[in-house]
């Protein structure tokens, strides 16, 4: 191969601008959340302290109601149909992510299959089929913030996971801010046990055995981070 004569400043230009040309997209991702604060505050949390731009991650309540399957129906309806007030463009996302709890609710199953349903089944703006995912934690989001401090195998009560969460974070709150800043620095524990409750046979489908998939959620979070252009 004949030697490249350019100078080097041209060379590193044409290179930078080569790796940017083969640098695959950063993924958008459209989260709907069961509650109205807790889940969209704590994952906001994330997204700004990660700086991730709206653009590539929208996190939001769901507008029909807290039951699961209503979340899993607002998810796909914003998806479909976008919102002008949201400033949600219709189809413009690369991934869904339901996050709701089983807590005592009756369409928790029904949930589930229905986001099995539309898993690859929607097309998004670049023809690109569309995984739809389910984050869901048994009995509820807290315990995902218990495991950042203790070990938990057996059945609990959505009130007892809350009584043993205060137990660490006294002033812990439903609705407040400022949950992922007063754990992150335990994320790697927390991700650890979730994921011992994985190995150990637990999964959504149970409904009765502690389990989260958050730690999946957050991870994917950090991963996009890493897919940002500086």
């Amino acid at each position: 191969m004949g030697k490249d004569n350019q100078p080097k400043h041209r060379q590193a230009t044409r290179q930078l601008r080569r790796r940017a040309a083969q640098r695959k997209p950063a993924d958008r991702l459209l989260i709907v959340c069961e509650g109205a604060k807790t889940e969209p505050l704590y994952l906001g949390e994330i997204r700004q302290s990660l700086r991730l731009p709206t653009a590539n991650v929208q996190v939001q309540p769901a507008a029909y109601g807290t039951a699961p399957l209503q979340v899993v129906n607002y998810a796909e309806a914003l998806f479909r149909h976008g919102n002008r007030a949201l400033r949600i463009e219709a189809r413009t996302f690369d991934r869904i992510v339901a996050v709701f709890d089983r807590d005592d609710h009756h369409t928790y199953h029904t949930a589930l299959e229905k986001a099995a349903s539309l898993d690859g089944r929607m097309t998004n703006d670049e023809k690109l089929r569309v995984p739809f995912d389910t984050v869901v934690s048994v009995p509820c989001f807290e315990l995902w913030l218990l495991l950042h401090f203790e070990d938990v195998f057996a059945p609990l009560h959505r009130d007892a996971v809350l009584q043993r969460l205060k137990a660490h974070l006294p002033g812990y709150a439903k609705g407040q801010d400022g949950h992922w800043a007063g754990t992150r620095d335990r994320l790697a524990e927390a991700t650890a046990r979730a994921t011992a409750l994985v190995d150990a046979g637990h999964h959504a489908h149970d409904g009765q055995a502690p389990f989260t998939a958050m730690h999946a959620l957050i991870d994917r979070l950090l991963h996009l981070k890493n897919q940002a252009p500086e």
